[in-house]
């Protein structure tokens, strides 16, 4: 089971890679293939299994009480779905999770993976580690929602991507999945954008976008 970089997953930070093999081979159940396109699990769902992304592209979304689709993240390989919510007491899945391209997954049972959390104390504190950074990935996404302006809104998210060292990153989203990111239409999107490089606070070529005026994109978060 060493044919993906496993070593990449945070799950498995400090571990040897005869570590994680034999931890795989002794856990890993099931090998799933999923096409583009289509559900690997649905909101609601209960968290049976530890799914780790092997290979592929996932994007996850939350349907609101009112029927909006909101969009919360893109997830590449090696990360796991949903780890906090295995041992939550209300263990279900809070999104959607879609394949964005073909996806390769291992699923392992819920008790093989406690199991070896027991027996390897790294790996357990690798989980914990995991399980707190995705509490502060949503405390930035409650912060995000809570800005009313899409220019504000836009503002942090480029903030959160860059910093005054690295001032520039790669869009990893096309304009129309980053305006469902946003929960707006494409047109909106793309007119808060020419405004905001007009104003000198960035440039985009490409996918490559630049922060030219920090200063200006602080005042708006």
């Amino acid at each position: 089971m060493s044919g993906y970089n496993i070593s990449s997953c945070p799950l498995f930070f400090r571990l040897s890679e005869e570590e994680i093999d034999e931890i795989l081979e002794r856990s890993v159940s099931e090998v799933r293939e999923v096409d583009k396109g289509n559900y690997v699990v649905r909101q609601g769902d209960p968290v049976q299994f530890l799914y780790l992304l092997m290979d592929g592209l996932v994007r996850t979304e939350m349907v609101t009480k009112e029927g909006n689709v909101l969009e919360i993240e893109f997830i590449e390989p090696v990360r796991p779905l949903a780890p906090a919510f295995l041992v939550a007491a209300e263990n279900r899945y809070p999104v959607d999770v879609i394949t964005a391209e073909k996806s390769t997954f291992y699923v392992i049972p819920k008790s093989m993976w406690m199991k070896e959390m027991m027996l390897n104390e790294m790996l357990m504190t690798n989980f914990m580690k995991v399980t707190s950074n995705m509490t502060v990935f949503l405390s930035k996404k409650v912060q995000m929602m809570s800005i009313k302006s899409l220019k504000g809104k836009l503002s942090l998210y480029i903030l959160e991507n860059t910093t005054p060292q690295n001032n520039s990153f790669l869009l990893r989203r096309t304009q129309t999945q980053l305006a469902e990111y946003f929960g707006v239409q494409r047109p909106s999107l793309a007119r808060t954008l020419g405004e905001m490089i007009r104003e000198g606070m960035i440039s985009l070529y490409k996918r490559e976008l630049r922060v030219l005026n920090r200063g200006k994109l602080e005042e708006l978060v």
